[in-house]
Protein backbone atom coordinates (compact mmCIF):
# COMPACT_ATOMS: atom_id res chain seq x y z
CA UNK A 1 0.00 0.00 0.00
CA UNK A 2 1.01 3.19 -0.99
CA UNK A 3 1.08 6.29 1.43
CA UNK A 4 2.60 8.72 -0.95
CA UNK A 5 2.63 9.37 -4.15
CA UNK A 6 6.59 9.51 -4.01
CA UNK A 7 6.82 5.68 -2.81
CA UNK A 8 4.27 4.82 -5.81
CA UNK A 9 6.50 6.88 -8.37
CA UNK A 10 9.57 4.58 -7.03
CA UNK A 11 7.94 0.99 -6.76
CA UNK A 12 6.71 2.38 -10.43
CA UNK A 13 10.34 3.12 -11.88
CA UNK A 14 12.13 -0.01 -10.21
CA UNK A 15 9.30 -2.35 -11.88
CA UNK A 16 9.27 -0.24 -15.41
CA UNK A 17 13.14 -0.68 -15.45
CA UNK A 18 12.21 -4.76 -15.30
CA UNK A 19 9.36 -4.64 -17.71
CA UNK A 20 11.63 -2.50 -19.92
CA UNK A 21 15.03 -5.22 -19.32
CA UNK A 22 12.14 -7.69 -20.80
CA UNK A 23 10.71 -5.90 -23.42
CA UNK A 24 14.28 -4.64 -24.89
CA UNK A 25 14.98 -8.64 -25.08
CA UNK A 26 12.81 -9.46 -27.50
CA UNK A 27 13.18 -9.80 -31.20
CA UNK A 28 11.59 -8.81 -34.18
CA UNK A 29 10.43 -12.56 -34.88
CA UNK A 30 9.76 -13.54 -31.71
CA UNK A 31 6.74 -10.61 -31.45
CA UNK A 32 4.75 -13.76 -33.51
CA UNK A 33 4.93 -16.03 -30.26
CA UNK A 34 1.60 -17.15 -29.36
CA UNK A 35 0.02 -18.46 -26.77
CA UNK A 36 -1.24 -21.55 -28.32
CA UNK A 37 -2.74 -22.14 -32.11
CA UNK A 38 -6.30 -21.69 -30.05
CA UNK A 39 -5.28 -19.00 -28.05
CA UNK A 40 -3.54 -16.37 -30.91
CA UNK A 41 -2.51 -13.66 -28.18
CA UNK A 42 1.34 -12.91 -29.31
CA UNK A 43 4.21 -11.73 -27.46
CA UNK A 44 3.85 -8.57 -29.40
CA UNK A 45 -0.09 -8.27 -28.11
CA UNK A 46 1.10 -8.62 -24.90
CA UNK A 47 4.47 -6.43 -25.07
CA UNK A 48 2.05 -3.41 -26.81
CA UNK A 49 -0.68 -3.88 -24.07
CA UNK A 50 1.52 -3.50 -21.30
CA UNK A 51 2.66 -0.09 -23.11
CA UNK A 52 -0.53 1.19 -23.45
CA UNK A 53 -2.56 -0.50 -20.65
CA UNK A 54 -0.97 2.32 -18.28
CA UNK A 55 -3.11 5.03 -19.59
CA UNK A 56 -6.26 2.89 -19.96
CA UNK A 57 -6.40 2.25 -16.49
CA UNK A 58 -4.66 5.66 -14.94
CA UNK A 59 -7.08 7.60 -17.28
CA UNK A 60 -10.27 5.98 -16.26
CA UNK A 61 -9.27 7.09 -13.06
CA UNK A 62 -8.89 10.69 -14.55
CA UNK A 63 -5.25 11.13 -14.39
CA UNK A 64 -4.22 12.46 -17.96
CA UNK A 65 -1.65 11.13 -19.71
CA UNK A 66 0.62 12.36 -22.61
CA UNK A 67 2.27 9.05 -24.72
CA UNK A 68 2.14 7.02 -27.79
CA UNK A 69 -0.94 6.46 -29.73
CA UNK A 70 -1.44 2.59 -28.61
CA UNK A 71 -5.72 2.26 -30.29
CA UNK A 72 -2.84 1.57 -33.65
CA UNK A 73 -1.64 -1.97 -34.79
CA UNK A 74 1.22 -3.67 -32.82
CA UNK A 75 4.17 -2.65 -34.66
CA UNK A 76 6.37 -5.11 -35.83
CA UNK A 77 9.14 -3.85 -34.45
CA UNK A 78 10.48 -4.97 -30.78
CA UNK A 79 12.68 -1.82 -30.56
CA UNK A 80 9.48 0.22 -31.20
CA UNK A 81 7.09 -1.51 -28.71
CA UNK A 82 10.37 -1.21 -26.27
CA UNK A 83 10.60 2.51 -27.18
CA UNK A 84 6.64 2.96 -26.77
CA UNK A 85 6.98 1.66 -23.07
CA UNK A 86 9.81 3.30 -21.95
CA UNK A 87 7.73 6.87 -23.04
CA UNK A 88 4.49 5.81 -21.61
CA UNK A 89 6.67 4.76 -18.29
CA UNK A 90 8.27 8.14 -17.85
CA UNK A 91 4.64 9.88 -18.95
CA UNK A 92 3.11 7.94 -15.79
CA UNK A 93 5.56 8.92 -13.33
CA UNK A 94 5.20 12.45 -14.47
CA UNK A 95 1.61 12.67 -14.46
CA UNK A 96 1.15 11.18 -10.91
CA UNK A 97 3.66 13.52 -9.72
CA UNK A 98 1.74 16.38 -11.54
CA UNK A 99 -1.63 15.58 -11.34
CA UNK A 100 -2.28 13.67 -7.78
CA UNK A 101 -1.33 14.59 -4.36
CA UNK A 102 -0.83 12.21 -1.14
CA UNK A 103 -4.07 12.75 0.37
CA UNK A 104 -5.76 11.42 -2.75
CA UNK A 105 -4.65 7.99 -2.52
CA UNK A 106 -6.99 7.31 0.47
CA UNK A 107 -10.03 8.73 -1.77
CA UNK A 108 -12.64 6.43 -3.36
CA UNK A 109 -13.49 5.91 -6.68
CA UNK A 110 -15.42 4.12 -9.48
CA UNK A 111 -12.89 2.53 -11.68
CA UNK A 112 -13.85 1.56 -14.89
CA UNK A 113 -17.85 2.35 -14.04
CA UNK A 114 -17.99 -0.98 -11.81
CA UNK A 115 -15.09 -1.69 -9.54
CA UNK A 116 -15.09 0.00 -6.05
CA UNK A 117 -11.72 1.00 -4.98
CA UNK A 118 -9.35 3.87 -3.66
CA UNK A 119 -6.67 5.70 -6.18
CA UNK A 120 -4.59 3.63 -4.22
CA UNK A 121 -5.76 0.38 -4.97
CA UNK A 122 -5.32 1.96 -8.85
CA UNK A 123 -2.05 2.04 -8.72
CA UNK A 124 -1.25 -1.23 -7.36
CA UNK A 125 -3.39 -2.31 -9.52
CA UNK A 126 -1.44 -0.45 -12.69
CA UNK A 127 1.97 -2.09 -10.99
CA UNK A 128 0.43 -5.47 -10.80
CA UNK A 129 -1.15 -5.74 -14.45
CA UNK A 130 2.11 -4.41 -15.29
CA UNK A 131 4.30 -7.68 -13.74
CA UNK A 132 0.98 -10.32 -14.42
CA UNK A 133 1.55 -9.71 -18.07
CA UNK A 134 5.59 -9.27 -17.59
CA UNK A 135 5.69 -12.95 -16.57
CA UNK A 136 3.28 -13.85 -19.37
CA UNK A 137 5.88 -12.87 -21.78
CA UNK A 138 9.18 -14.07 -20.39
CA UNK A 139 7.17 -17.96 -20.53
CA UNK A 140 6.66 -17.03 -24.40
CA UNK A 141 10.07 -15.84 -24.79
CA UNK A 142 11.21 -19.14 -24.22
CA UNK A 143 8.79 -21.00 -26.47
CA UNK A 144 10.23 -18.53 -28.91
CA UNK A 145 13.90 -19.25 -28.42
CA UNK A 146 14.76 -15.95 -26.32
CA UNK A 147 16.60 -16.04 -23.48
CA UNK A 148 14.51 -13.71 -20.95
CA UNK A 149 16.45 -11.79 -18.51
CA UNK A 150 16.47 -12.42 -15.09
CA UNK A 151 14.27 -10.12 -13.21
CA UNK A 152 14.27 -10.37 -9.65
CA UNK A 153 16.68 -12.86 -9.70
CA UNK A 154 19.31 -14.66 -12.28
CA UNK A 155 17.28 -16.82 -15.10
CA UNK A 156 18.44 -20.23 -15.64
CA UNK A 157 21.37 -19.45 -17.20
CA UNK A 158 22.32 -16.40 -15.06
CA UNK A 159 22.22 -18.68 -12.54
CA UNK A 160 24.69 -21.52 -14.22
CA UNK A 161 27.23 -18.59 -15.07
CA UNK A 162 27.63 -17.40 -11.89
CA UNK A 163 27.66 -21.00 -10.17
CA UNK A 164 30.61 -22.21 -12.96
CA UNK A 165 32.69 -18.65 -11.46
CA UNK A 166 32.37 -19.53 -8.12
CA UNK A 167 33.20 -23.27 -8.87
CA UNK A 168 36.41 -22.19 -10.67
CA UNK A 169 37.50 -19.69 -7.45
Amino acid sequence: MYQTIEQFVNDWNQEAALTLKVLEALTDASLKQSVSDTRPRSIGDLGWHVAGAPAGILGSAGLRIEGPDFKRPVPASAAEIAEAYRSMSVAVANAIKAQWADARLSESLLLFGSMNMTYNDVLNLVVRHQIHHRAQMTVLMRQAGVVPPGVYGPNEEEGAAIRAARSQQ
